[in-house]
């Protein structure tokens, strides 16, 4: 029977690693997955610099002065900031206008006018008591005579909005320290903000028992390391699993598995196809770690490289791929054509796209109650469970075994289950099983 396993493994794998499909794959999905950084980096180092005129609507008759003297101040202090004097951010000029209360909605229409023959990038319409706002716990709350709103063309994720944010809110507590009769040349000193460093937590080092000061954190780095590590595996795991499913069902509708059950149980099709799907995946990511150790090696950054977590990286991989192949193989054999087995490809790949969905509140809180509770769900552990080990702190020293309990056990069950519905699945023929008869197939073999 072994032998019979082995055989298949090594058929489907040889076939697969020699197709094009395979080496195009190999190097496109890493272009494909970077492409976006690569996106983001093009983007900083050639932003968009163009200058961004700036309208102040005042009902307060007293603010857009000070408004405007705290946005000019912030986009001068931008560009002497480089030694160069070259702008990495655009340049802001500021103009104001009192509000017509009689028209004001004219008012707002004739700016809005201009915004969108790009005259002007936005306005700002400080309310008549924005200076001194009612308290409110909730600041969206705030009628809108005690705000001040901001009015683009932008879409919502607008970067100007939140640049202007702190000018203006500047400007706001320059008119208050002025009535409260403060010295104009102290309001710089009032006004400046806290210097907040981020450090690391300090540690004692197991061997000497010395006490390992604090360092500064690259926040970048460290959501770097653990996103990159995440989405590298989910990206192994789909890539097996998800072409699995509709070669599987297409392999059904050409009626092979009917001539291969003559020299092979299903269990040993089964396991067979399983191998093959870990060995493939082992070499790819073989291949990819390799080279980002490489890289990482020659840009002088291979402290960065998470190498106490590669071996569960290996482990999770291995047990995710065991999970989503059984499961796409068990479904792919139900169905009776591969465009049916596309409907129910969320079901297989449901347990790598939701840990996918989670990757903000998990980077945020690692170590909450959301996170760690998910991270012991055997289906989602290898992909969160990875993700909390790479970041900084990384978990307490028994989560992962535990976990890994959970794991095996978790690929035992689905392996089990889903041999169960491919032993039936794969002589039904005519009719695609829907997911009640799947169960029933996994309980009753």
């Amino acid at each position: 029977m072994h032998k019979r396993i082995l055989l298949v493994a090594r058929r489907d794998y040889l076939a697969a690693i020699r197709s094009k499909a395979f080496l195009f794959g190999l190097i496109l999905a890493p272009i494909l997955f970077g492409s976006g950084f690569i996106g983001v980096a093009v983007m900083k180092a050639k932003p968009d610099i163009a200058e961004r005129r700036l309208v102040v609507l005042d009902h307060t008759g007293r603010s857009a002065a000070a408004v405007c003297e705290a946005i000019l101040a912030k986009s001068s202090k931008e560009r002497s900031a480089t030694p160069d004097g070259a702008r990495k951010y655009p340049p802001y000029r500021c103009t104001s206008e009192p509000a017509d209360e009689g028209a004001i909605a004219a008012q707002r229409l004739a700016l809005s006018e201009r915004i969108r023959r790009r005259e002007i990038f936005a306005f700002l319409e400080i309310g008549r008591d924005a200076v001194h706002p009612p308290d409110a716990a909730d600041p969206e709350k705030l009628p809108p005579a005690s705000r001040v709103d901001y009015y683009s063309k932008a879409s919502g994720i607008d970067e100007t909005r939140g640049w202007l944010s702190g000018p203006v809110s500047d400007g706001m507590r320059a008119v208050r320290l002025a009535e409260l009769g403060v010295d104009r040349a102290r309001f710089a000193a009032i006004l400046a903000p806290a210097a907040i460093q981020t450090m690391s937590l300090l540690a004692r080092d197991p061997k000497t028992g010395a006490i390992q000061e604090a360092h500064k954190k690259n926040e970048i780095e460290e959501f770097a390391i653990p996103f990159v590590l995440m989405m590298m595996l989910a990206m192994m795991v789909l890539m097996s699993a998800g072409p699995m499913l509709g070669a599987v069902a297409d392999d059904k509708q050409q009626r092979v598995f009917e001539m291969l059950l003559a020299s092979a149980s299903p269990f040993e099709l089964m396991a067979g196809k399983m191998f093959a799907a870990v060995a493939l995946t082992m070499t790819s990511s073989i291949f990819y770690i390799a080279a980002s150790l490489f890289v990482l090696q020659s840009m002088a950054m291979l402290g960065m490289a998470p190498l106490a977590v590669l071996p569960w990286f290996f482990i999770y991989m291995v047990a995710d791929v065991m999970v989503l192949s059984s499961f796409a193989i068990a479904v792919g054999s139900a169905c009776a054509s591969p465009n049916d087995a596309q409907h129910l490809a969320m079901l297989v790949l449901a347990p790598t796209m939701i840990p996918l969905f989670l990757i903000a509140p998990i980077l945020q809180a690692p170590s909450g109650g959301l996170a760690t509770a998910m991270s012991f769900i055997p289906p989602f552990t290898p992909l969160i469970m990875l993700m909390r080990q790479a970041m900084p702190g990384g978990v307490p020293a028994w989560q992962p075994w535990v976990a890994l309990v959970g794991v095996i056990a978790w690929t035992l069950f689905a392996t089990w289950a889903a041999a169960r519905i491919f032993r039936i699945a794969i002589l039904v023929q005519g009719k695609t099983a829907n997911v009640s008869q799947l169960l029933r197939w996994a309980v009753r073999g």
